[in-house]
């Protein structure tokens, strides 16, 4: 026989529980409870109570009245506790076996059930401990568990004697009550396992309504035939959406196989463009169309599963490492990609990555050091392609045979990043290199401008953050700072089309956010983050951009939040012409903005 420990209510013959005393001779059971004798006349109910002392003391992993639905009399719930006998039970019971009674600190020669335990642990050797090192016997339980736990001691008995058959008929309506209730639960788990959509996928959506503008907004496209500004206002308050379906798929319960439609219907200014400052993270162009937005596998490698590896022919490089921050947002995209959007560029297409993170007990801190290629293009495969979707959602150059995943022109992003986490802070150094075809995200007029044939783009970043262990009136804090340098002329011509054009030049931006955690109500948080997205450094005509954000969260419930949102900007390039370049800020022949924007943004989680 084996005793081993419960955390719920006492000890167990692998399922059995008692807080009583009882002896067992010669293959029966011989039952006495305080202040009673074993000599002494007892009715049933009185041998019923001290039965379950004489058999058991509640296994580790000791089912209650619901995790024993699966009863069907005494041989069902047998098959059931002999499948909950494995490594659990044999670890625990060889770590908090007792050879001797007196190893239980709580238990006295003085007690009236001394001797019975004294036998139990003695003779059969079946007795095991809570980890303090106390036995806790007066414990209460239900009849329900009384009854299941009754029936797992019986292969435990030689001879099943009279009164041990009286106690099964007392609690037989107990275990047709069991039983029926098993019933129930396999015929609802048969439906919903014809009914399912699949095995090994699960559906994970996230759906966001966001509600905002920027009062004054303006954008000019340059100079129409007739000679004049083409501005226009594109700061009314609008009313959009933003959907994203996974379907993510497990063969072995650590892989992951990604497969994300999309689909929006944002304008490109002010929101939906990566080409500006006012990029919302939730925002993307797709005009009420359908993207695949996603696919790539995902699996770990190695004994101790430390490394993951990556490979997808729709994969971003952000989403292959760790962004060291504990300002979340998920409003402007400046701050989501933690003030250093030339590193962390998000840039999307065919990839592969390497993930390695140190091997360290709960609660330590542990290194990681992650590498990815992406490429991601900044063309389609016709050369023009739907607005905004252009690179992102149809893999770039590197899905056209006439540019390849190889090719200088291609857009290629690597990006490899060296940090370290702790349980209230981080840091990583990252870096990345672009050829042509990238850009910067985010940026500020030419300081966002793909990088022409000529170039290629060398980005740094340093990230760090710290938050209390305990929330509070102190927030945590997350900053990062991030510089560029791109080598080549910045005149020159565009990847697939050869027309004569500006490109970037060296730019650098940074970031500094603060957010409260359980901000007023459980749950809720709010936070502030200052900084400027990407402007160019070597150009005196360009505007230099600042950015403020002010949000506060409302998680409803467990799947739907509401996130009202203020911003300011100022120097924002809203310039879109030929001649200064794509999103140019040039103030000698462009334009700039300041001005207040806002947003509220629900989203729901299903």
């Amino acid at each position: 026989m084996h005793l081993l420990y419960s955390g719920i209510h006492g000890y167990v013959f692998r399922g059995c529980r008692f807080g009583w005393g009882c002896s067992l001779n010669c293959g029966w059971l011989s039952l006495y409870s305080h202040p009673y004798r074993c000599e002494d006349p007892m009715n049933l109910s009185k041998k019923l109570v001290l039965a379950l002392a004489g058999t058991s003391m509640l296994a580790p992993v000791a089912a209650s009245a619901q995790e024993i639905a699966a009863v069907n009399g005494r041989a069902a719930v047998n098959e059931y506790m002999q499948q909950q006998d494995v490594d659990t039970f044999k670890a625990w019971a060889s770590r908090n076996q007792v050879t001797s009674v007196n190893q239980f600190s709580d238990v006295k020669p003085t007690d009236w059930a001394y001797q019975a335990l004294s036998n139990l642990v003695e003779k059969y050797g079946c007795v095991a401990g809570y980890p303090d090192g106390k036995f806790k016997g007066a414990q209460a339980m239900t009849r329900f568990e009384a009854a299941a736990l009754l029936n797992a001691c019986l292969d435990r008995v030689t001879e099943k004697t009279d009164e041990l058959q009286k106690l099964l008929d007392e609690f037989d309506k107990e275990l047709t009550i069991l039983t029926a209730r098993v019933d129930g639960l396999e015929s609802k788990v048969g439906k919903l396992q014809a009914q399912q959509f699949s095995t090994t996928t699960k559906l994970r959506g996230e759906a966001s309504m966001i509600l905002g503008g920027i009062p004054g907004y303006t954008s000019n496209t340059g100079t129409t035939a007739a000679g004049r500004q083409n501005v226009r206002s594109q700061g009314n308050t609008t009313f959009n959406y933003d959907l994203r379906l996974n379907f993510d798929t497990s063969y072995t319960g650590q892989d992951l196989l990604r497969t994300r439609l999309r689909a929006g219907n944002f304008s490109a200014l002010p929101f939906g463009s990566s080409s500006q400052p006012f990029k919302l993270d939730k925002a993307e162009s797709y005009n009420n169309q359908v993207y695949l937005d996603r696919l790539f596998y995902q699996f770990p490698v190695g004994k101790d599963k430390s490394i993951k590896l990556t490979v997808g022919a729709l994969v971003r490089n952000t989403e292959m490492v760790w962004l060291p921050t504990a300002y979340k947002s998920d409003v402007l995209d400046a701050f989501t990609t933690i003030g250093t959007s030339g590193t962390y560029n998000k840039a999307t297409g065919q990839g592969v990555g390497f993930q390695w993170r140190q091997k360290v007990e709960k609660g330590k801190g542990a290194f990681l050091v992650n590498t990815n290629y992406v490429v991601s293009g900044n063309n389609c495969l016709s050369g023009t392609g739907v607005s905004g979707s252009c690179g992102s959602n149809v893999g770039g150059s590197g899905a056209d045979s006439s540019y390849g995943v190889f090719n200088d022109n291609s857009g290629l992003n690597w990006l490899t990043q060296v940090g370290y986490a702790a349980p209230n802070w981080g840091a990583a150094v990252g870096y990345r290199y672009g050829s042509a075809g990238t850009s910067m995200r985010d940026g500020n007029g030419i300081a966002n401008s793909a990088l022409l044939a000529s170039q290629s783009s060398s980005s740094l970043a340093f990230n760090a953050y710290w938050q209390p262990i305990k929330t509070g009136w102190f927030p945590s804090i997350s900053a990062g700072y991030g510089y560029n340098w791109v080598n080549g002329s910045n005149s020159g011509a565009t990847v697939t089309t050869g027309t004569s054009t500006t490109g970037p030049l060296d730019s650098a931006s940074w970031f500094a956010g603060f957010q409260w955690d359980n901000a007023f109500i459980k749950g809720n948080s709010a936070g502030v983050a200052f900084g400027q997205p990407s402007f160019t450094l070597a150009s005196k005509a360009q505007s230099e951009p600042w950015l403020i954000e002010w949000f506060y969260r409302f998680q409803v419930s467990d799947n739907i939040s509401i996130t009202p949102t203020l911003f300011y900007g100022t120097g924002i390039s809203n310039q879109r012409s030929s001649t200064s370049g794509g999103g140019s800020g040039n103030q000698n022949n462009g334009s700039t903005f300041s001005g207040l924007g806002g947003v509220i943004q629900t989203t729901f989680k299903f």
